[in-house]
C-alpha cells in the first residue's frame, strides 16, 4: 500500500492519519476536508466558544508542527464528490481526482435541519465553528427569547450556554422524557430537571408544528414557535438540536453499503477491504446489530481499529467501543460509560439525585454495563475502569 486517502479532516480523520503514521505507514497520505479549517475540536461549540471564553485557536486539535511531522497532504474547502471501486480514486469538487490503494472514510455528519426553517434568519444548528459564530452573533442582538428544539446533549448544552448569557430561554423536546433512550426514562428525568432548576423552561411530550416570521424576503426572521398543542413561543432565536445525518451520499453508485451511515463490519472495514469508516459516518457490526455513535470518544478510538484493519488488508481486529461521553450544563459535568440502554437495572451506589451529585451503575443480569455520574468524577473514573477491564476480558 503507498498511497491511503483520508476523506474527513475532524477528528476521526486526523486520528485515522495519526494511526497510520504510528502504526508503520510511511507511505503517501491525502486529507481531504469539506470545511477550510485545519482539524478543530467540536466539543466546545456549544459550551465555551459560543459563551465567547474560548478562542477560535484554541479549538485547533494539533498544532502546526505536529501536523508537519505527519506529513500529510491536506485538501481543505472541497469535498468528496464520488468513489470509483475500480481505480481507486476519490473525485473532489475541485474536479481533481485523488487514486489510493487505501481509503479511510471520516467524513461525519451535517445537523439535521428543521423542516419550514429553510432561509429563515435567526434559526441555526451548531455542527461548525461558523454555525457557533452565527448564533453567537444572533444570541447578542437577542431581545424576545431563545427557543430551543431538541433536549438532547447538544440542545441541552446550547440551552445551559444562552441562560449563561442571560437569555429567556425555554426547551422543546417531543419525548417524553429527555435522554430517556440512552439513560432510560429515571435518569432521564434527573438529568432534565437541571433546566428547570435553573429556571430554563421545558416542555416536553410536544412536537413543533411551524415557525412563524416576520419580514419578506432576505429579511424574513422567524419570530416563534408554535407548538402542536397550539402554543405559541416568542422567539427572535431559534436552535435546533435534533440529530444529524451521517455524510454518505458521496458513496452512491460506489459498491459501499450505506443505511443510516456505512455499514461496516465489527472491525470497520466495509465489502471492500481497502475501505474502512470510521467515526460518526460509521455504523458498524455489533453484538445487537450496527450501530453508530456520535461521541468524541468513539471518533478519537475507533480509527485505531480500523487502521489497523486497512493495513492488514483484512479484519483482524474488533472495535470494541468504551462508550465513554460527557456534558457539562449549568456548572454540572454528566459523564457516561459503557452502554446504559442495554442494562434491566439502575441503582444510585453512591450520592443523591436530589443533591444533584451521585453515581448509579447499570446493570443486566447482575452484571455492571454502564455507569453515570453527575458532579462525582472520582468515583466515576474507578467504575468506568472497572467496566472497561469486564469489557477486554469478555
Amino acid at each position: 500500500m503507498r498511497t491511503v486517502a483520508v476523506v474527513g479532516a475532524s477528528l476521526a480523520g486526523l486520528r485515522a492519519v495519526e494511526e497510520l503514521r504510528g502504526q508503520g505507514f510511511d507511505g503517501r497520505i491525502v486529507v481531504v476536508g469539506e470545511e477550510p479549517h485545519q482539524p478543530y475540536d467540536r466539543p466546545p461549540l456549544s459550551k465555551a466558544y459560543l459563551a465567547g471564553t474560548c478562542a477560535p485557536e484554541s479549538l485547533s486539535l494539533a498544532d502546526r508542527s505536529d501536523l508537519d511531522d505527519l506529513a500529510a497532504e491536506w485538501r481543505l474547502g472541497v469535498r468528496a464528490d464520488s468513489l470509483d471501486p475500480a481505480t481507486r480514486s476519490v473525485r473532489l469538487s475541485s474536479g481533481e481526482e485523488v487514486v489510493a490503494d487505501g481509503i479511510v472514510v471520516a467524513t461525519g455528519g451535517r445537523a439535521r435541519q428543521l423542516p419550514g426553517s429553510e432561509g429563515l434568519a435567526g434559526v441555526h444548528t451548531v455542527r461548525t465553528v461558523e454555525d457557533a459564530a452565527a448564533l453567537r452573533a444572533d444570541l447578542d442582538d437577542s431581545s424576545t427569547g431563545v427557543v430551543v428544539i431538541g433536549a438532547g446533549w447538544i440542545g441541552s448544552e446550547v440551552a445551559s450556554t444562552c441562560h449563561a448569557l442571560g437569555r429567556q430561554v425555554t426547551v422543546v423536546e417531543a419525548n417524553p422524557t429527555p435522554l430517556a433512550r440512552v439513560l432510560g426514562p429515571g435518569m432521564g428525568a434527573i438529568c432534565a430537571a437541571l433546566h428547570t432548576d435553573h429556571g430554563v423552561a421545558l416542555r416536553t411530550g410536544v412536537g413543533v408544528a411551524s415557525l412563524t416570521s416576520t419580514g419578506l424576503g432576505p429579511w424574513k426572521r422567524v419570530s416563534g414557535v408554535t407548538l402542536a398543542d397550539g402554543t405559541h413561543l416568542p422567539a427572535d432565536v431559534v436552535v435546533v438540536g435534533i440529530g444529524m445525518l451521517p455524510n454518505a451520499e458521496w458513496l452512491a453508485g460506489s459498491g459501499i453499503p450505506v443505511d443510516g451511515g456505512v455499514l461496516c463490519d465489527a472491525g470497520c472495514v466495509t465489502p471492500l477491504p481497502s475501505v474502512v469508516a470510521v467515526g460518526d459516518v460509521a455504523r458498524y457490526r455489533g453484538p445487537g446489530g450496527p450501530v453508530r455513535h456520535e461521541h468524541w470518544t468513539n471518533a478519537s478510538e475507533q480509527p485505531a481499529t480500523a487502521v489497523r484493519n486497512l493495513l492488514a488488508g483484512a479484519t483482524i481486529e474488533e472495535y470494541r467501543p468504551t462508550g465513554y461521553f460527557w456534558s457539562d450544563q449549568y456548572g454540572t459535568r454528566l459523564q457516561v460509560a459503557g452502554h446504559p440502554a442495554d442494562a434491566d437495572e439502575v441503582t444510585v451506589v453512591d450520592g443523591s439525585p436530589s443533591d444533584r451529585r451521585f453515581v448509579a451503575e447499570y446493570r443486566r443480569r447482575g452484571s455492571a454495563v454502564g455507569v453515570l455520574a453527575m458532579n462525582n468524577p472520582k468515583l466515576f473514573g474507578r467504575l468506568r475502569r472497572q467496566l472497561r477491564g469486564r469489557a477486554a476480558l469478555a
